[in-house]
């Protein structure tokens, strides 16, 4: 699905074109294939990523296979003579995320993390009106996903969390991102909540039962003070808002409401319930795709910086760090403990 998403996003930059595919399930490959056909033309099909790479088809890469497989795909890919864009999550381990990103320092290539959600319209505005000031001095950051379950992916891979890395580190890494961001610090201690009450309880494959947590709270503690929330629920269709961010500072506060696309910003100077609100447009969005137009911008800003010969705004260690505390937070779940973060990272 996200390949095909990606396909789509590149067919809408000028300049660019889908040169060859590589995945290892035919139906899949041919679907890839379909939707990268342009005029006639149709891109190189390879059953295995590097044939891919030895090809010389290709000037860029992004890697959109399921999360387990990452290592191994985006280490070849780091030994190639190409730029990267990698799919979140990282990798499902840290010391896989140390891996990579040890690997990464040796290329001269541009190689970027696909943490699309920094792109999302009402999230950009929102960390635009942080940085102008609006709510002062940052103290709290609240992020909540209320949605629908897991979709079904290939061989049903995401149902397991040795697969996945866990929900808080495949579904919830573009958060904790996010909440290193606007924290503008690194996170100290990782407490959380959840577990796996509702989605997948009544499925099979080759006899087990999926393990992946449908929901959660967690709390995170950063080195400034500043603190954060995440609460996650995964059958909760029925929401206005899939994504809300609240951002509270002892100026004021400002929301982005995703899916509607709507900032909110209000100051304590103006009283209890003066608070402006805006619909968020961005005008240079080609393709709204499954994300609000977020992995276009994504995919443009990675090709100005190919063009540019400039360096990644995403990186493998914001990848890293975001894995980590997704790692933090499932294991505090699991143990029934606040998770220290040097714990998780060890020396890094």
């Amino acid at each position: 699905m996200m390949g095909v998403e990606h396909i789509e996003n590149i067919l809408h930059l000028d300049g660019a074109v889908v040169t060859a595919i590589a995945d290892t399930d035919e139906t899949r490959r041919i679907i890839g294939v379909k939707a990268a056909s342009v005029n006639g033309s149709s891109p190189l099909a390879f059953e295995h990523h590097v044939d891919l790479l030895n090809s010389g088809a290709v000037d860029a890469v992004v890697i959109a296979t399921p999360n387990m497989t990452h290592v191994d795909v985006l280490g070849d890919a780091l030994e190639a003579d190409v730029h990267v864009l990698v799919e979140k999550p990282l990798c499902t381990t840290v010391a896989d995320c140390q891996r990579v990103v040890a690997a990464q320092r040796s290329t001269s290539r541009v190689v970027w993390m696909g943490l699309e959600y920094r792109y999302m319209p009402p999230t950009m505005a929102l960390l635009r009106s942080l940085s102008e000031g609006a709510v002062g001095s940052v103290k709290m950051v609240a992020i909540r996903e209320h949605r629908f379950p897991f979709l079904v992916k290939v061989k049903n891979w995401n149902r397991f969390n040795r697969n996945t890395g866990g929900t808080l580190v495949e579904k919830c890494c573009h958060f904790f991102d996010l909440m290193r961001l606007v924290a503008d610090a690194e996170p100290v201690r990782i407490i959380a909540s959840g577990g796996q009450d509702v989605n997948h309880l009544d499925e099979q494959y080759d006899g087990e039962t999926p393990d992946i947590f449908d929901n959660a709270f967690v709390i995170v503690e950063f080195a400034n003070g500043v603190r954060g929330m995440l609460d996650l629920c995964m059958f909760a269709e029925a929401s206005k808002n899939e994504q809300e961010i609240s951002v509270i500072g002892d100026l004021g506060k400002v929301e982005a409401l995703v899916t509607e696309s709507i900032l909110r910003v209000g100051r304590r100077a103006d009283g209890r319930h003066v608070v402006r609100e805006e619909q968020i447009h961005v005008d240079e969005v080609r393709y709204v795709g499954l994300h609000h137009g977020a992995s276009y911008l994504e995919h443009r800003d990675f090709l100005h910086t190919i063009r540019e010969g400039g360096t990644a705004a995403v990186t493998l260690e914001d990848g890293l760090r975001s894995v980590a505390m997704g790692v933090a937070a499932q294991r505090s779940i699991e143990e029934g403990r606040a998770v220290a973060m040097s714990e998780v990272l060890g020396g890094v």
